[in-house]
């Protein structure tokens, strides 16, 4: 198809047609681990590199290879590689663009993941890592080495939703030809497109949004041909990274309503910060779309919509936002983001507990901070479900 279709045309169509045996509309499931070669010498070619094809499922496979063609036109890229999680993109792109005595800069607002990959595996290989506030484009300038190779960030950031201007970084890092690596998880492409913006590599956990349902593990890396033909034979391939068919098949299955998906996750999660942000039990509302958001205008500027994730601090101490979270009854407590049902988690003792207590502030993280990714549910009984839960934890009447 044509590549000048809108976007929700493009994620139904683009690199998916009927079967042509069957007819099936639906993508095929092709769980193949060996390939057949018509003679010794096509298998030579394909193994070198010298003719396009699949040799053994460890390298990929002809269902994963669709959703990888479909991501790379959603995000404007040369090409993409399906990897078996989010920290495998992650791990994947810092591996292929760093080695021994290399320097990365990495945004101090990350993923506890990647802090953890970073601080508990990179280090073991020599591999150096400095974090820094990158909304100050100066610190990134003077954090660059001689031995820095690459910048990464996220933007928004996990949890409390700090933006980059990727633009304005990508301008750093082709002065200084460095890798501009960007975790575009939380926007998916239907929000934000980084390489448009500059970046050379896109890393998704394809576990969230890009599935949306639940029900997979998967990791999507997006860069040009060169980058991403040695990830899949240098790095995947050798570490065993790879994405299996089936959950390909689902991650192809749920990008089809990526679009429809975003724009009610979005309504929903801009409903449920204004109502948060004027209850009196509430101390600060993380989310891009109010406007006292301290980046508000590069949100409008640098995304298409706000996105689904809300951050929030309860009054209290730490015991109050468990007693809060415990008290949800639509809510569900969960490390995973993305998936129809709204899942809320406390990041200090989950999904960032690899940052020591007294690093926290650092990453501009308090114990008592609350990650909530706004499901598809109708907005109303969200807020109902939050309300009752703080009334819940301490009776404190509501403003007028």
């Amino acid at each position: 198809m044509t590549i000048n279709h809108r976007f929700n045309t493009t994620a139904i169509h683009a690199e998916q047609c009927p079967d042509e045996k069957s007819g099936a509309v639906s993508q095929s499931i092709i769980p193949a681990v060996a390939y057949c070669f018509d003679n010794a010498e096509s298998a030579v070619d394909v193994v070198s590199g010298k003719k396009e094809g699949r040799y053994y499922g460890r390298y990929g496979n002809p269902t994963t290879r669709t959703l990888e063609n479909k991501v790379a036109v959603l995000e404007g890229a040369e090409d993409a590689l399906g990897v078996s999680s989010g920290m495998a993109a992650i791990s994947i792109a810092l591996m292929a663009s760093l080695r021994t005595g290399d320097h990365v800069v990495v945004t101090k607002d990350v993923y506890g993941g990647t802090h953890k990959f970073l601080s508990n595996i990179a280090t073991r290989y020599g591999i150096e890592y400095d974090f820094v506030d990158c909304t100050d484009y100066l610190n990134i300038e003077n954090a660059i080495k001689e031995n820095t190779k690459a910048v990464y960030i996220e933007t928004p950031s996990n949890p409390t939703l700090t933006l980059i201007d990727i633009a304005e970084v990508a301008v750093i890092t082709k002065r200084h030809d460095l890798k501009l690596i960007v975790d575009n998880t939380f926007m998916t492409p239907y929000l934000q497109r980084p390489i448009d913006l500059g970046a050379d590599i896109v890393v998704h956990s394809a576990t969230k949004y890009l599935n949306g349902h639940g029900d997979v593990i998967a990791g999507i890396i997006c860069g040009s041909k060169a980058d991403i033909d040695y990830m899949r034979k240098d790095v995947m391939g050798d570490l065993g990274q790879n994405l299996n068919a089936w959950e390909s098949f689902l991650v192809l299955r749920g990008i089809k309503t990526l679009g429809i998906r975003m724009e009610q996750h979005c309504r929903n999660a801009q409903e449920v910060a204004e109502y948060l942000e004027q209850h009196p039990m509430v101390e600060r509302v993380f989310y891009p779309g109010l406007p006292s958001h301290p980046q508000h205008s590069l949100a409008k500027k640098q995304m298409k919509n706000m996105g689904g994730i809300v951050a929030f601090e309860v009054k209290g101490d730490v015991q109050t936002g468990k007693d809060f979270i415990s008290a949800l009854k639509v809510a569900m407590i969960s490390f995973s983001l993305g998936d129809p049902e709204t899942l809320v988690q406390h990041p200090a003792s989950m999904t960032h507990s690899s940052i020591p207590e007294s690093q926290l502030h650092e990453f501009g993280l308090s114990t008592g901070l609350i990650r909530l990714s706004v499901g598809l549910e109708d907005a109303e009984d969200i807020i109902e479900d939050l309300n009752q839960a703080l009334l819940c934890t301490v009776a404190v009447p509501m403003k007028n």
